[in-house]
């Protein structure tokens, strides 16, 4: 950068040793020019200027992101602390309070709370994978069956 701001200084200074004035048109040119270099040499020096300010102020971003994942991520997800973790507990209340039903469209497993089975409301349960119904309580489908699907392992909708 420095090198091109000196480089245009020396083509000044070749302009004004070789007498060379605004009187010929070839001298206009060459005068413009030497200028338009100088403007140039000018906006390089200021974009380096800005992009070394911009990297200063990425990496302080990145400090300080660093500093924050360290701080919420400071849980160690060791294999000691999954001993404690009891698998049984979790899979009762899992069957307990959720039910499991294969949609008719894609077959994918649609898990949802065992609650909606029992609401009044007009309830519609949607596959999250392809939008088709998986559950509707508009129908005549007893939770009994829904369980009974689910248990047995077919992958038919239990209104089907």
């Amino acid at each position: 950068m420095r090198n091109l701001k000196e480089k245009v200084a020396y083509l000044h200074g070749l302009t004004q040793g070789l007498n060379v004035n605004e009187h010929s048109s070839e001298g206009k040119v060459l005068l413009n020019i030497i200028d338009v270099l100088d403007s140039f040499a000018d906006e390089v020096r200021n974009v380096n200027l800005a992009q070394r300010e911009l990297e200063d102020y990425v990496e302080s971003i990145d400090e300080d992101l660093t500093d924050l994942e360290e701080e919420v991520y400071e849980e160690d997800f060791d294999n000691e602390d999954d001993d404690d973790y009891d698998d049984e507990m979790y899979e009762d209340v899992f069957e307990d309070d959720m039910v499991e039903v294969a949609c008719p469209d894609c077959h994918e497993l649609v898990t949802f709370e065992s609650e909606i089975l029992d609401d009044v409301e007009d309830i519609e349960v949607t596959c999250p994978y392809c939008g088709g119904v998986v559950y509707d309580n508009t129908l005549d489908i007893t939770a009994s069956h829904m369980h009974d699907t689910k248990d047995s392992g077919h992958i038919m909708h239990p209104g089907i």
